[in-house]
């Protein structure tokens, strides 16, 4: 069995390789779904854009705001993110300590919040 990752995923680890010889991963605590999958799970949930949150690590610093499972995530430092795969591409260029702010949908309201990465 053989996967393959997007180079755009991995290009920001290599960089700092390249650069610093090492890589500290930032790190948010989530894990979501994209729009596409949410509705072969639900077909009651329907959302215009975004990743649907269904995992928060309890250690995390997402964990430490009012983010809820249930919430979808539309924009990153005012990027749409769509797909968990952006969102992760985003915070792979990110250092532990760097803060960033989440567009949040929740109930068809929109919140901001602001999160402080830390090291994974």
């Amino acid at each position: 069995m053989g996967f393959a990752i997007p180079i755009n995923t991995i290009k920001p680890i290599i960089d700092s390789f390249t650069n610093k010889g090492d890589f500290e991963e930032a790190y948010l605590g989530i894990f979501a779904y994209d729009k596409e999958v949410v509705k072969y799970l639900n077909n009651d949930l329907d959302f215009e854009g975004g990743i649907y949150i269904v995992t928060i690590s309890k250690d995390a610093p997402i964990a430490k705001t009012n983010i809820k499972i249930g919430d979808i995530i539309t924009k990153i430092d005012g990027n749409s993110v769509n797909r968990m795969s952006e969102l992760r591409n985003y915070i792979y260029q990110k250092k532990p300590g760097d803060n960033v702010e989440l567009t949040v949908n929740r109930n068809n309201k929109e919140y901001k919040i602001e999160v402080n990465l830390s090291k994974r």
